[in-house]
């Protein structure tokens, strides 16, 4: 009586298994085909994966670039404030070597001016004392730097009148050397005040670039961070999916194969196509059934057995039609087709392409029916024909 028991139960179960396996959720698609759509977005997104893993790469390779320039402008930066530095303690010792040259200039031209000044009291004072031969040499000259040249003049004035003389002419050079030397050092001054500035716009434009350069490399890197987040995200995600669907495919198929509606071994006859159920035949293609021709043949099975698609195709039909009650037509070309009809459970769709030996249903009583079987047809052009042709 349990065992009895335990077999009706399973039988009721059998459809409701099937329906699981099939059209799963709410999206209306049966579980194979979200498992090969799921499959085919882990490929998608593997195959993005690569691509990226190559931006990535380039990516990196552009952090590694831009790491090594900003090793370079820092050690760029380094010199130049070393040679800026130099270059203003260089500004600074000229700054006071001309402080210095120009006080000494200073002091030379009074010291020129006092001995001129002498000077021109003492030629006053030769003049007065009506010395002919040195007015002589005077006049004779062709000016003053001449005058102080003249072996002559040097020779006629005594040892006072020369030390003068000597003393104007080393003031009056002195003075010249030092008006040079500052030139000099202004010229000199001017060049490094200029070469200073060059130095600090180098380094300012320096800076510049390490700030732009380091924020190129976190940009890079911020990029690489989330573009491996993301794929890897997606993935992840697709694999998990996948994951869950191919165990419950397992299951379900694990049922489905061993409990009393389990489809059993491919039955093949003679013709191209297999059996879609095994079992008797308990009604034949062509009896008169008073109020139409029987336009199949009836296979007797538990309700619940699994229905294979007898040939690979497209499915035509999927649906509740009239006393057939869920019926499903394949089409496999040349005009022929195939069609399932009383099935508790119905897992394709229209459209939908079929192997094979694929369970596509589940035998049933559904429409006008006295009890569990499958009514089988064989179609041509849309006429029935007799399946045994075929099997």
């Amino acid at each position: 009586m349990r065992s009895r028991t335990a077999a009706f139960v399973a039988l009721a179960l059998a459809p409701l298994l099937l329906f699981a396996l099939l059209p799963l959720g709410s999206t209306g698609k049966p579980l194979q085909q979200r498992i090969d759509d799921t499959r085919d977005r882990v490929d998608r997104a593997k195959r993005r994966e690569g691509v990226l893993s190559t931006d990535v790469a380039a990516a990196s390779r552009r952090i590694d670039a831009v790491q090594g320039d900003i090793t370079v402008l820092r050690g760029r930066q380094s010199v130049l404030q070393r040679d800026l530095d130099g270059k203003r303690t260089q500004l600074n010792r000229l700054q006071d070597d001309l402080r210095t040259e120009r006080a000494r200039l200073a002091r030379l031209r009074a010291k020129l001016v006092l001995s001129r000044r002498v000077l021109a009291l003492r030629l006053n004072e030769l003049y007065k004392a009506d010395r002919p031969d040195a007015l002589t040499v005077i006049l004779n000259s062709r000016g003053f730097a001449d005058l102080l040249e003249r072996s002559e003049f040097m020779q006629r004035i005594n040892e006072q009148d020369t030390r003068v003389i000597v003393q104007v002419r080393v003031a009056r050079n002195a003075s010249q050397r030092a008006s040079d030397r500052l030139a000099t050092l202004e010229s000199r001054q001017q060049r490094v005040t200029t070469a200073v500035l060059v130095r600090r716009n180098q380094v300012a434009s320096v800076r510049l670039r390490l700030v732009d350069k380091s924020r190129e490399f976190a940009q890079a890197r911020s990029a690489k961070a989330s573009i491996l987040s993301r794929v890897r995200s997606d993935r992840h995600e697709a694999e998990e999916d996948l994951g869950a669907m191919e165990r419950e495919q397992a299951r379900i198929r694990g049922v489905l194969t061993t409990g009393p509606g389990a489809a059993g071994p491919i039955r093949r006859g003679s013709g191209s196509f297999i059996w879609p159920v095994n079992g008797p035949i308990t009604g034949s293609f062509g009896e008169n059934r008073g109020d139409h021709i029987h336009a199949g043949i009836d296979i007797s099975a538990p309700s619940g057995t699994a229905i294979r698609a007898v040939a690979s195709g497209t499915v035509a039909l999927a649906g509740w039609t009239g006393g057939y009650g869920n019926y499903t037509c394949v089409q496999h070309g040349g005009g022929l087709s195939s069609c399932y009809a009383h099935q508790s459970s119905i897992g394709v769709s229209v459209g939908q392409s079929v192997s094979q030996g694929q369970v596509i249903g589940a035998v049933g009583s559904t429409g006008n029916s006295s009890g569990p079987h499958l009514h089988f047809e064989i179609r041509s052009g849309g006429s029935p024909v007799s399946p045994l042709s075929y099997l």
